[in-house]
């Protein structure tokens, strides 16, 4: 008997009880869940085109399913290829300056436009540094050509005065490397900004009025209040941004050098090249570089956080 009535009460403590509460943040989250399942699950059944010699022939599913399978042929062009050192190198390459510079400088920045007295002054700096971010590289192309124009270009009328030569800067690989940093660095750095700005913004002035009283100095400040507040966020994007390594901003590498043969060595990135592939109507090739993407960044961010949750297990993001 006793045993009958605990079961019943474990019974009566599992029920779920629908509430009006849950129904309300169910249609909240049905819209995003919607927008994830047709954009982001439902899409992932082309994956089954990195392992086909996919052929054009009618609708998608028919080419699809009537296209030979070619198991891991398509994945050994990545491989192969004589340029897939140059493709990686670049990716990884680029990616890792990147990041380091996409946490250092917007920190930075944000401390010290955090320290300014004049609200004012702050928001007009915000604005200047965040107004690049919503300039789509396209813009961006076509300013950095009326800068480095062979024939009509800002820099060369300015060599030509100084009784230099001009310089053909889009045969030139040398300096491009230290153009795709600066502009990636020019674009991005405002975003950055914002998120640790907003961060240090929110933090408890209590902590500061407390050291000010101790005596302790602004670099102290930052040293022991802000920089250990801010820890948390620079771990979590540092995390999310470990885990696009294998990604580069298309629009950087391909519009704004003018997918120039001549800066191939020094522009050609995985995206470059899966775009360019599927140009050439080699789809399967194309998907499989997207998918061998998708599967290293998975597996970077979770190396990632598994390091993180090693040393810091409060900073882990799971």
């Amino acid at each position: 008997m006793k045993s009958t009535v605990e079961l019943q009460d474990k019974r009566k403590r599992l029920r779920i009880r629908w509430h009006k509460q849950d129904t309300e943040l169910t249609l909240l989250a049905l819209p995003t869940t919607i927008w994830y399942i047709l954009f982001c699950f439902l899409p992932m059944f082309g994956i089954i085109i990195a392992f086909k010699n996919f052929r054009i022939s009618g609708g998608f599913l028919s080419n699809v399913f009537n296209s030979p399978w070619v198991g891991f042929k398509n994945f050994e062009f990545l491989f192969k290829s004589n340029d897939a050192w140059i493709i990686i190198r670049n990716t990884i390459g680029y990616n890792i300056i990147f990041i380091v510079l996409g946490i250092v400088l917007p920190v930075l920045l944000a401390i010290m436009i955090g320290l300014l007295h004049s609200r004012k002054a702050s928001k007009v700096y915000q604005t200047m540094m965040f107004l690049p971010y919503f300039l789509s590289w396209v813009v961006v192309s076509a300013v950095g050509w009326a800068f480095l124009s062979f024939d009509k270009g800002i820099l060369n009328q300015m060599l030509v005065n100084m009784g230099g030569d001009p310089v053909n800067w889009y045969m030139e690989p040398a300096y491009w490397p230290y153009f795709l940093i600066l502009l990636n660095v020019w674009k991005g750095l405002g975003y950055g900004m914002v998120i640790y700005l907003a961060t240090i913004t929110s933090l408890d002035s209590t902590y500061y009025e407390a050291a000010v009283i101790d005596g302790a100095s602004i670099w102290q400040q930052t040293r022991y209040i802000t920089l250990p507040m801010l820890k948390l966020v620079i771990v979590m994007l540092f995390i999310l941004a470990v885990g696009r390594i294998f990604y580069t901003d298309f629009g950087l590498f391909y519009q704004v050098t003018r997918d120039s043969n001549s800066l191939f060595n020094v522009s050609t990135t995985i995206d470059v090249m899966v775009y360019k592939q599927l140009k050439s109507a080699t789809l399967g090739m194309a998907a499989a570089a997207a998918f061998v993407q998708s599967v290293l960044g998975c597996a970077t961010i979770l190396i990632a956080n598994w390091i993180v949750r090693k040393i810091d297990p409060d900073s882990a993001m799971m």
